[in-house]
């Protein structure tokens, strides 16, 4: 049957790239079903309604604050080893429109633990909404995908292993999410240490919240005990954080987030 060749485009290509460096890393995951009905309640009282991507990214930066594992990462230059950092640097996954095709673009928000609530929600729109090509990472990761395969690989390559450089490029943890779609991923895959990501909230609060993470890293029992820490965190933390918007009246969000994920 006869079809027609399709040019990879410099989003594909890009994930290509991601996919080369991320079937390497031996990864495992570990689920827990959460009860955040506390947060479900302090999200629903406000006037404008957080993303939910927000608040789970405010509670992962604080838990991988805490816990020092989180911050690490498996770099083999110029020997294999682990390096720790002292923040965080968050690489969000978005998807966007650019020259008529939906492409998976990232974002970085560097010490998401030290930014409130309304700041990161701030942040996290304008990656969703302002033209592709005005957004810094955006910008310089589709211009890079322009560069020929083998320069690309080994630039990335020392991105990834070059232990102070790493966060500047790739973060520190990965987030992506598809339950505002109604449906999760089980096993994603990223060069970074973690990668967090939920399915769809019931209505009394329940969701499954994972972690895969990097078994050169760490262990399943660390990670274990870190989700019951991060539903604690939502529930404690992130939803005294909200319930504080709501007191004094700020507005966690430049538009209206009714529907927001």
């Amino acid at each position: 049957m006869r079809g027609r060749a399709i040019k990879l485009s410099a989003s594909r290509r890009l994930v290509g790239d991601l996919m080369k460096f991320s079937i390497g890393v031996p990864r495992v995951t570990v689920q827990r079903k959460m009860n955040i009905s506390a947060l479900l309640a302090a999200r629903t009282a406000q006037p404008v309604r957080p993303s939910w991507t927000v608040l789970f990214l405010k509670a992962y930066a604080l838990l991988a604050q805490e816990l020092p594992d989180l911050r690490r990462a498996y770099v083999k230059f110029p020997t294999p080893r682990l390096y720790e950092y002292s923040g965080n640097v968050a690489s969000i996954a978005h998807e966007r429109e650019y020259e008529g095709e939906r492409i998976v673009l990232l974002s970085l928000i560097r010490a998401p633990e030290k930014r409130s609530i309304t700041e990161l929600q701030t942040l996290i729109e304008a990656a969703r909404s302002r033209p592709v090509m005005e957004v810094k990472e955006f910008r310089r990761i589709l211009k890079f995908a322009h560069l020929p395969g083998p320069i690309r690989w080994l630039v990335m390559w020392l991105g990834l292993n070059l232990g102070r450089q790493r966060p500047r490029f790739f973060g520190t943890f990965q987030f992506s999410v598809y339950s505002g779609l109604g449906a999760e991923s089980l096993n994603p895959l990223t060069p970074l240490t973690t990668l967090l990501n939920y399915g769809p909230i019931d209505d009394d609060g329940t969701v499954t919240v994972r972690i895969h993470y990097d078994h050169r890293v760490m262990d399943g029992a660390n990670v274990a005990r870190a989700l019951d820490r991060l539903e604690n965190i939502l529930n404690g933390e992130v939803t005294g954080e909200l319930k504080g918007l709501a007191q004094t009246g700020a507005n966690p969000g430049t538009t209206a987030l009714r529907t927001a994920t």
